[in-house]
């Protein structure tokens, strides 16, 4: 099939000079590459990202355009998920992907773009085939690709695609928390296809800031996308529910791509913990990103090394680690301190270390742990703090004025099963940043015999009203004057806040929200 592909599209006169609408062969083809070593499939793949957007390559037509010729296409018309003719934005197809400044269109397309471009440069890294000279240049792509979304087009639990009509990326900044305020798509594939880029984009440069934006990802955006019986998923995964979009889950969908990549994503999880490297026969490297109750194993030689980790993560930071290796097998421990965890890491607030370590040192987020230390101490205790709740906010230019709250990974929301008064799925609901946050364990039965424990946090809020504005007569101008607006009269209520992957789990009316008014 490959070897037929390799033959219809390519360079050549006698060939086709294209590529798929969806970009997904591509990463398919380098990994069978990575596997077989295939050439044809490396170059095919290369071929496809390369084209991409050219627009002269047909015969000095836009590929796109050259098809819709030759189908008859009414050149007036477009597809519903384009709002103008020739959107091939939306396919990441506008111009050739080293020109592109901001991330665009279709979210799952870009990110499945990204991901075998990253894996290029994977690749490289490990000197099988080589960019040079313009690797700086595919690089700087990628980052200033990943740098846009991540600052300027991804919600703060870290989905992405704000428009539900391309299921997309809107302008910078422009992420409304549910349907009745603009959109909020952020589709699960979408936040699988972030975590997978930021894996790979591990393996070229080991920083944390890829890391954490990847746990970011599967404990928010990705873990609410699948009920806690594993029965019932979401597709859309908006931050506030309204009257026309409730929160709430389905059996299965029509287009079902959301829940067989869950089903991908946690078969490979063990990848996206820890990866690790032999700088020799008697060294190597583990790099670990995220943080489980899991076990590594791996062959150096004839050799072989085991590191396990047993931890209560995402709830807790006391996560004890025991190495098995040969004596002559050196391993250097590279550990993820999260972002939200290490702002007073000279000091030692953000973590501690059992047996202690002399002069720790922190490398672009990890904190590294030399064979020195391991030899001796094979079994030890990392302690991360930082684990209180916290309040976020959205970047300003996103004209919200809301505030969220945090504890550790976990992005909380309410949900009106927990907070019954609520009617008006939470618009109204102000609190104080100031304010006390009290910590509550929770056990939730599932399915009539597992328990699912979660942390429910309980804090002061204010329901408010605005008369001046009921009152107002219906059809007269669309403001009211500053002086006539007085202090709007509120009711104290008292809020209980769930982790965002919890809501649509236990019945209630499907109302719920994330980013509140501040008071």
């Amino acid at each position: 099939y490959i070897h037929l592909l390799s033959r219809s599209f390519g360079p050549d006169a006698t060939q086709i000079h294209g590529y798929p609408g969806h970009p997904e062969i591509e990463l398919a083809l380098l990994r069978f590459h990575t596997f077989t070593g295939s050439q044809e499939a490396y170059s095919l793949a290369r071929y496809s990202i390369e084209e991409r957007g050219n627009p002269s390559g047909v015969d000095g037509q836009h590929f796109y355009d050259s098809e819709a010729e030759a189908r008859g296409d009414v050149p007036w018309k477009s597809p519903n998920s384009f709002p103008r003719a020739k959107s091939y934005w939306y396919s990441q197809a506008q111009q050739p992907i080293l020109q592109q400044q901001t991330i665009e269109g279709h979210a799952v397309r870009a990110m499945y773009l990204l991901t075998p471009v990253t894996d290029t440069l994977c690749l490289e890294q490990l000197g099988i085939h080589t960019f040079r000279p313009e690797r700086a240049q595919w690089f700087d792509t990628v980052t200033r690709l990943w740098n846009n979304m991540v600052g300027r087009k991804m919600y703060i639990t870290g989905g992405i695609g704000a428009v539900k009509q391309w299921e997309g990326f809107e302008i910078d900044y422009f992420l409304p928390q549910g349907t009745d305020e603009g959109g909020c798509y952020s589709e699960t594939c979408a936040a699988i296809g972030v975590m997978m880029v930021a894996e790979r984009l591990l393996h070229v440069g080991l920083d944390s800031r890829y890391a954490d934006i990847m746990e970011l990802c599967l404990y928010n955006s990705v873990m609410t996308s699948m009920s806690l019986d594993g029965k019932e998923f979401t597709y859309v995964n908006q931050l506030a529910s309204s009257g026309q979009d409730k929160s709430a889950r389905e059996e299965w969908f029509d287009c079902a791509c959301c829940p067989p990549n869950l089903t991908r994503l946690f078969g490979s999880l063990g990848g996206y913990l820890w990866d690790y490297s032999a700088a020799s026969c008697s060294t190597a490297y583990v790099n670990v990103h995220l943080y489980a109750t899991a076990k590594l194993a791996f062959a150096m030689g004839e050799n072989s090394v085991t590191l396990e980790e047993t931890s209560h993560w995402p709830f807790g930071g006391k996560i004890s680690f025991q190495l098995k290796a040969p004596e002559d097998v050196e391993v250097i421990l590279r550990l993820r301190v999260p972002a939200w965890a290490r702002e007073n890491f000279e000091t030692l607030i953000c973590l501690s270390l059992t047996p202690n370590l002399e002069c720790p040192k922190l490398e672009k987020g990890y904190l590294v742990l030399p064979s020195s230390y391991m030899q001796s101490n094979p079994s030890f205790v990392l302690n991360i703090n930082g684990f209180q709740p916290r309040f976020i906010q959205p970047h300003p230019y996103t004209n919200q004025q809301v505030v969220a709250l945090a504890r550790g990974p976990i992005i909380y929301c309410l949900e009106d099963v927990d907070n019954q008064w609520e009617q008006n799925h939470f618009k109204d609901v102000c609190i104080s940043p100031a304010g006390r946050i009290v910590e509550e364990r929770r056990e939730h039965i599932v399915m009539q015999q597992s328990k699912e424990e979660h942390i429910a946090l309980h804090a002061t809020g204010w329901h408010r009203s605005m008369p001046e504005w009921v009152e107002k007569r219906a059809g007269v101008e669309p403001s009211l004057p500053v002086k006539m607006s007085r202090e709007s009269p509120k009711t104290e209520r008292s809020l209980c806040f769930i982790p965002y992957y919890f809501r649509a789990n236990r019945g209630g009316k499907g109302q719920m929200r994330v980013g509140l008014h501040q008071a």
